[in-house]
C-alpha cells in the first residue's frame, strides 16, 4: 500500500464514466426500455469501472479514483445514498430500488402515476448537468447501502490503491434546494453524522486516503458557510482517515485563510482556473496542510500540457514552500474530457498532435511527477523537449492563423450596432405578423428518429447522393411543418432534421473547427455530446441554414423561425483554443453568425432565434470577474443580432439557469423574445422577474422535454396562470422548455396538442 509520505504523488480527481464507445449510455437506455436486466446493467457498470482503474494504474498513477463513477449523476448518488428522496417517489417503492433512483432523474412515481423529475441544472460553469437534491424539514436522513464501499473493496481486492471521492457536506447542501423555505444549513446537523458514518465505512473497507470535494470554496461564500468549514472538518477528521480536500473551477482567493486552520492532510488547488491562488501562495506565506496537490493538467480542455510551463509553476511553489510535499494532479475531474485521442482516425494529423484526452492527461500527470523525481534524467529531458516542440508547432501553424479574421477583430467596434427601442420594434413586428395573445412556438428541434440519423450517416459515408439526402430531409421538414400547422401553432420551425448537434452542426460549416468521431463527453445521464475543437481563427465560408429555412417557409403562410446557435454557446460548448482570450474567439464566432443572420433576413426569414443556453454557464464564478464577462458576452450577442431591421424579430433561448443573479445582463441582450426553462422548477425561476421588470417578451417553458412524461392540459394551464401573475400577459409566449430532439413522435404530438389546448383555455379566459 502507498503511504502518505514526503514523495510526490500523481493522481486525478475523477475519470469519465460513459466509456470509450458510450457503453454506459447504451446500457442505460437498454435497461430503461427493459431490454437488459438490472444485474446486466450493474455488470456492465462494474466492467467499466475496472477498465478505467486499469487505465489509471497501467499509466502509472499512484491512486485510482473510486466513487467518481455514477449510473446517472454523482449528486443524485449522494441524495439517494443519504435517503433524500422526495415524497412523490417513495410510496410503493423501497429506498434502495434502482428504478426509484432513475425516477428521481427522469420522472414517474413508483405506482406508475406521473411525478415530475427532480430539477436539473449546470454543475458550476460546466456543460455537465446535475440533479438537484430536494430538502424538506421532515426529510428522513439515513445511509442507504453506499456503492462507494463496495467499489473500494473491489478496487483493493483487484490490486489497486483506491482514492475514494465524495462531494463534501457543505458543497452538497449548498447545491441542494429546500422545498419549504428552510435554511439549508439547518440540515447540517442531520447530514454530518451520515458523512462520519460513511467515512468510517470507507476506512474499514481499506482506503488510506479520502478525497472530499468542496468546489464551493471557489465561490463568494457568506461567512455563515465559511464558518462551518472548521467544525465540519474537525468532525470528519476525527474518523482518522486522512483527508485530501479538493476545490476546482475557480480560485479560492480569500477562502484560503479559512483552509489554513482545517485539520486536513492535503489540499488540492486548480492551477488552471485558479492561477490567482498560486500567485497568492507565492507572495504570501500561508499556513497550509503538509501536502499541496497542484492541478496543473487541464481537466476541461483538450490541449496537450505545456510541461515547461507546468514545471515552472510547480518550482515556484516548491521554492515558496520547501517544507511541503507536492503532488501532481488534474485541475478537476476528467469527466469533462473525451476519453482517448488515439481512437480518432479522421482528425487532421497536425491538429491531433496538439491534443490530449483523458487517457493522455493521465499520462501527462505521471510524466510531470516523474520529472520532479528525476529532473536530470534523459527521459525527463525527452518529455520536456517533445512538449516544447508541440507548443511551437501550434504557435506557428498556418492552420491557426487567419489574417483576414484577425483584421476584422481589430476593428470589432465597427461591427457593433444598436437597435431601435423595443416598444418601437414590437409595434412594427406586430403590424407585420399579427400574432394572437400568447403566441405559441417551439424551441427548434423536433424528434430525431433513427432513420434521420441513418440518412445523415449514409450521406456522410457516400452511400446516398446529395440530392437523395436533400430530398429525404425535405420530406422530414414537410412532416414537421404539417404537424405544426395541424396543431395551429403560431410561429413554426423546420425541425432541424439535418443537424447532428446544435453546436457541432455550425462548427462543421465554419473554418477553425475540428471534429472527433468518438470524443464523447457526458452532459447528463445517458446524454452525451461531442464538443467541437476550436483550434484556429473562425470564419464563415458558406451559408449554413438558409436553404433549409427558406424551403420550410415555402410550405406555409405562417412565419417560419430561423434557428441559429449563438456565439457564446458555440464557444462554451466547444473545446476552445487556449492561445487566445475567450472574448476574441467569441467575437470571431459572432461575426460569422452575423453574416448568417443577415442572409436569413435577405431570404425572407424575419423571425430568427439565436440560442444562448450557455449565457450563464460562461459567467465566471467569482463576482469580481463577472462584469467584464458580461460586457463582452452581451457585445457578442449584439454583433450577431443588431444589424437587422426593426421588423425582424430576434428570439433567444436559455435553459438550466438560475436567472435571479443575471436578469439584468439578460435584459441587456435586448432580444425581442426570450424563451426559458421553467417547468421543472414549477415556474419558480420566474421569481427573478418579480423585483425586476423585464422589458421585452418572454416565453417561460410550460413542459419539461427532458422527461418522458406527457404533461396534462390542466398542469400547463396552472403553469401559464402562474406566469401571468408575474409577467404581463401581453408580453408572454407559450412554448416547451427546450428542443424536442430527444423525444419520440407520439409523445411530442400529444404534448404539443395539450400545450395548444392549455393556451386556448387561457386565451378564452383572458379575452372575455
Amino acid at each position: 500500500m502507498i503511504a502518505i509520505d514526503d514523495k510526490p504523488k500523481s493522481h486525478i480527481l475523477g475519470y469519465p464514466r460513459v466509456g470509450l464507445d458510450r457503453e454506459l449510455k447504451k446500457a442505460l437506455e437498454k435497461y430503461w426500455s427493459r431490454n437488459i436486466s438490472k444485474n446486466e446493467l450493474l455488470a456492465q457498470a462494474d466492467e467499466l469501472k475496472l477498465r478505467h482503474w486499469n487505465i489509471q494504474k497501467n499509466r502509472g498513477l499512484d491512486f485510482v479514483s473510486v466513487g467518481d463513477f455514477s449510473l446517472y449523476d454523482h449528486m443524485l448518488d449522494h441524495a439517494f445514498m443519504f435517503n433524500i428522496i422526495p415524497e412523490r417517489f417513495i410510496k410503493g417503492s423501497s429506498s434502495d430500488d434502482l428504478d426509484n433512483f432513475f425516477r428521481m432523474a427522469r420522472g414517474k412515481a413508483p405506482t406508475g402515476d406521473e411525478a415530475h423529475a427532480c430539477e436539473m441544472t449546470k454543475w458550476f460553469d460546466t456543460n455537465y448537468h446535475y440533479i438537484v437534491p430536494e430538502l424538506v424539514s421532515n426529510t428522513d436522513f439515513k445511509l442507504n447501502n453506499p456503492s462507494i464501499i463496495n467499489d473500494t473493496n473491489k478496487a483493493i481486492k483487484a490490486g489497486f490503491e483506491p482514492k475514494p471521492t465524495i462531494v463534501g457536506p457543505l458543497t452538497f447542501l449548498y447545491l441542494s434546494k429546500t422545498k419549504d423555505n428552510s435554511d439549508k444549513l439547518e440540515f447540517l446537523d442531520k447530514l454530518l453524522p451520515l458523512y462520519i458514518e460513511l467515512i468510517k465505512l470507507i476506512k474499514q473497507a481499506g482506503a488510506k486516503l479520502i478525497q472530499i470535494d468542496e468546489p464551493i470554496l471557489g465561490l463568494d461564500l457568506d461567512d455563515k458557510w465559511l464558518n462551518k468549514m472548521l467544525p465540519v472538518y474537525k468532525e470528519l477528521n476525527n474518523v482518522g482517515l486522512p483527508i485530501l480536500l479538493a476545490s476546482y473551477f475557480s480560485p479560492i482567493l480569500n477562502n484560503l485563510n479559512t483552509l489554513s486552520s482545517l485539520p486536513i492532510v492535503a489540499l488540492h488547488l486548480d492551477c488552471v482556473r485558479g492561477a490567482e491562488d498560486i500567485e497568492n501562495l507565492i507572495n504570501n506565506k500561508i499556513s497550509l496542510p503538509k501536502i499541496l496537490s497542484l492541478g496543473v493538467v487541464n481537466g476541461r480542455n483538450v490541449w496537450k500540457n505545456n510541461i515547461s510551463k507546468s514545471l515552472k509553476l510547480i518550482d515556484s511553489v516548491a521554492k515558496a514552500y520547501p517544507e511541503k510535499t507536492l503532488w501532481v494532479g488534474s485541475s478537476c475531474s476528467l469527466l469533462h474530457s473525451p476519453i482517448d485521442i488515439e481512437s480518432e482516425k479522421k482528425i487532421n494529423a497536425e491538429v491531433k498532435l496538439w491534443l490530449a484526452f483523458a487517457t493522455q492527461k493521465v499520462k501527462e500527470v505521471v510524466d510531470i511527477k516523474s520529472i520532479l523525481l528525476s529532473p536530470d534524467s534523459q527521459s525527463s529531458k525527452q518529455i520536456i523537449d517533445a512538449s516544447d516542440k508541440i507548443v511551437e508547432s501550434r504557435n506557428s501553424s498556418s492552420l491557426v492563423n487567419n489574417l483576414v479574421v484577425q483584421n476584422k477583430i481589430s476593428k470589432i467596434d465597427e461591427h457593433t450596432k444598436k437597435r431601435s427601442p423595443f416598444q418601437k420594434r414590437k409595434e412594427a413586428q406586430q403590424a407585420l405578423y399579427n400574432l394572437p395573445l400568447l403566441p405559441t412556438t417551439s424551441i427548434g428541434s423536433f424528434p430525431q428518429t433513427s432513420t434521420i440519423r441513418q440518412a445523415r450517416r449514409d450521406f456522410k459515408s457516400g452511400k446516398i447522393s446529395h440530392e437523395q439526402y436533400t430530398n429525404y430531409m425535405h420530406e422530414e421538414i414537410k412532416n414537421v411543418v404539417k404537424v405544426q400547422e395541424d396543431l395551429d401553432m403560431d410561429v413554426l420551425v423546420h425541425g432541424e432534421a439535418e443537424r447532428n448537434d446544435m453546436v457541432e452542426y455550425f462548427g462543421e460549416l465554419l473554418s477553425g473547427f475540428a471534429f472527433t468521431s468518438n470524443g464523447w463527453v457526458q452532459s447528463y445521464g445517458s446524454r452525451c455530446v461531442k464538443p467541437p475543437i476550436i483550434y484556429g481563427d473562425v470564419q464563415r465560408t458558406e451559408s449554413m441554414t438558409v436553404k433549409w429555412s427558406t424551403y420550410a417557409q415555402s410550405l406555409t403562410k405562417k412565419p417560419m423561425k430561423g434557428m441559429l446557435t449563438g456565439p457564446l454557446t458555440i464557444l462554451c460548448w466547444s473545446f476552445v483554443r487556449d492561445d487566445l482570450t475567450r472574448d476574441k474567439v467569441c467575437y470571431q464566432i459572432s461575426l460569422a453568425i452575423q453574416e448568417e443572420v443577415l442572409d436569413l433576413e435577405k431570404s425572407g426569414i424575419t423571425i430568427i432565434q439565436i440560442d444562448e443556453p450557455a449565457f450563464k454557464e460562461g459567467m465566471p464564478l467569482r463576482t469580481a470577474s463577472q462584469d467584464a464577462y458580461f460586457d463582452w458576452a452581451i457585445k457578442s450577442f449584439h454583433i450577431t443580432a443588431n444589424s437587422v431591421k426593426d421588423t425582424t424579430q430576434i428570439h433567444t433561448h436559455m435553459c438550466y439557469s438560475e436567472f435571479n443573479d443575471i436578469i439584468k445582463p439578460i435584459a441587456k441582450l435586448d432580444a425581442d423574445v426570450i424563451s426559458i426553462e421553467t417547468s421543472r422548477s414549477d415556474m419558480e425561476l420566474l421569481n427573478a422577474f418579480e423585483d425586476f421588470e423585464y422589458p421585452n417578451d418572454i416565453g417561460p417553458g410550460v413542459y419539461d422535454i427532458h422527461s418522458p412524461l406527457i404533461p396534462k392540459v390542466d398542469e400547463m394551464v396552472i403553469l401559464i396562470e402562474k406566469a401571468i401573475k408575474k409577467i404581463d400577459i401581453s408580453y408572454l409566449w407559450v412554448n416547451p422548455d427546450c428542443g424536442l430532439k430527444t423525444r419520440g413522435w407520439p409523445e411530442t404530438k400529444q404534448a404539443l396538442a395539450n400545450m395548444m389546448e392549455a393556451t386556448d383555455i387561457i386565451r378564452k379566459a383572458h379575452c372575455k
